[in-house]
C-alpha cells in the first residue's frame, strides 16, 4: 500500500483540503505512476458539485494525468521505470464484452461498465480517487505512452479534452469535410487544432467574437458569433459535421439547421438537463443528432501519437494546488485560456 498526498473535496461546496489517501499495493500488471501534472476538466466540477448525481466524499477528482513510471508489477511488459505516461478517464473495464474486445472500453457493457478514474468502485471494491494527488496505481492496460516531444504539463489535458474531441472527429471522418466547432473552450480549442490537422475546413461558432483571433491562430478558417441571428441565416446548410463542446442547453434546432443533407451534430459537452429539440429538424435533412464519449485506450494512444506527429498541444494555465477553488469558479464562466493544469508538486 502507498500513502500519498492529495487534494480532496469534502462536500459539494467546501474548499479543497490537503489529505492523505491510500493507493493499493501493486498487482502483477499494475504500475505506480508519480503524477507530475493533472488537468482540471469541467467534468471534475460537475462531479464534485453533485450536478451529475450523488458522490462519496472525500473525493479526489482528476482524470487528465501525466507522470512518470516509478514502479512496475512483476508481469508488466508495456512500460518500464522512467517512462512518460498518462492516464485518462478510465482505469479498468470488464475486458470481456464485445466493446472491450474491439478496443472501445469506454462503452463497456460489463456489469458495471468501465471503471472511472475517480468517483467509481473498482474491482477491489475500493472507491477510486483521481489525479489531484502525487501518485496513482493503474493497470498497464489503461496507461498510455506520452510522445517525447509533448511536455508533460501540456500532455495532461490531452487525456480527456484531446481524446474527447479526437474520437468523434476520427469516427465521423472529418478529413476533407466542412466542420463546425461550437464553443472555444478547453474542448473546443482542441477540436479546432485536431480538425485542422486532419485536413478539415473548420469554423468556430462562439457566443461572441472575443476569441476570434485565438480561433484563427489555432487553425480555424472561419469564426462566427452565435449571438448574431444572421449567423444562422448565413451558415444554413453549410456543414457536414458539427462538434458541440458546450455543457449547456442550446437551441439545438437552430444548430441542426446548419447541417447539410446527412450531416451530424455530435455532442461531447454534457449538460445536466434534458435536451429539447423538434424531430422535424432531423427529418428535413436526414440529419443526425449524436453523442460521443472519450475514446478507448487504443484510440487514445493514436490521438497522442497524432498530436506528437503534428505538434499539437493544448493552451494551458499552470497553477498550484492552492488555486483549485479559483479555477473551479472561473471554468464555468469560460475564464481560462484554455485549460487549467495543476502542478502536483504543490499538493
Amino acid at each position: 500500500m502507498y500513502n500519498v498526498k492529495a487534494r480532496a473535496a469534502f462536500s459539494p461546496t467546501a474548499n479543497f483540503k490537503k489529505t492523505d489517501i491510500t493507493r493499493r499495493a501493486l498487482d502483477k500488471k499494475d504500475i505506480l505512476i508519480e503524477i507530475k501534472y493533472a488537468g482540471i476538466c469541467h467534468s471534475d466540477i460537475h462531479t464534485v458539485r453533485g450536478e451529475w448525481g450523488e458522490v462519496q466524499y472525500p473525493l479526489v477528482p482528476g482524470h487528465e494525468i501525466a507522470g512518470i513510471v516509478k514502479e512496475t508489477g512483476e508481469e508488466v511488459t508495456k512500460y518500464t521505470i522512467g517512462d512518460r505516461v498518462g492516464v485518462g478517464c478510465m482505469v479498468d473495464s470488464c475486458g470481456q464484452c464485445e466493446h472491450c474486445q474491439q478496443g472501445e472500453e469506454q462503452y463497456c457493457e460489463g456489469p458495471h461498465g468501465h471503471t472511472g478514474t475517480y468517483a467509481d468502485i473498482d474491482k477491489y471494491g475500493e472507491y477510486t480517487q483521481g489525479g489531484y494527488s502525487t501518485h496513482i496505481v493503474v493497470s498497464e492496460d489503461f496507461v498510455v505512452r506520452i510522445p517525447d516531444n509533448i511536455p508533460l504539463e501540456k500532455a495532461a489535458p490531452l487525456l480527456c479534452a484531446g481524446i474527447t474531441t479526437f474520437s468523434p472527429l476520427n469516427h465521423w471522418q472529418a478529413a476533407g469535410k466542412n466542420i463546425a466547432v461550437v464553443g472555444l473552450g478547453g474542448l473546443g480549442h482542441m477540436a479546432v487544432k485536431i480538425g485542422h490537422a486532419m485536413g478539415a475546413k473548420v469554423t468556430v461558432l462562439s457566443q461572441t467574437l472575443s476569441k476570434k483571433e485565438d480561433g484563427l491562430l489555432f487553425g480555424a478558417d472561419g469564426y462566427y458569433a452565435t449571438s448574431d441571428p444572421k449567423t444562422f441565416e448565413t451558415l444554413s446548410n453549410s456543414f457536414d459535421l458539427i462538434i458541440n463542446t458546450v455543457s449547456a442547453i442550446l437551441d439545438y434546432d437552430s444548430y441542426l439547421s446548419l447541417l447539410k443533407l446527412d450531416g451530424t451534430l455530435v455532442n461531447v459537452g454534457a449538460p445536466a438537463e434534458a435536451a429539447p429539440l423538434h424531430i422535424s429538424s432531423l427529418i428535413g435533412g436526414r440529419r443526425s443528432f449524436a453523442g460521443s464519449a472519450i475514446g478507448g485506450i487504443k484510440e487514445t494512444q493514436e490521438m497522442l501519437d497524432f498530436c506528437g506527429e503534428h505538434n499539437i498541444t493544448p493552451e494551458i494555465e499552470l497553477i498550484s494546488a492552492d488555486k483549485i477553488e479559483e479555477a473551479y469558479e472561473r471554468v464555468p464562466h469560460s475564464d481560462v485560456r484554455y485549460r487549467f493544469v495543476i502542478d502536483t508538486k504543490t499538493i
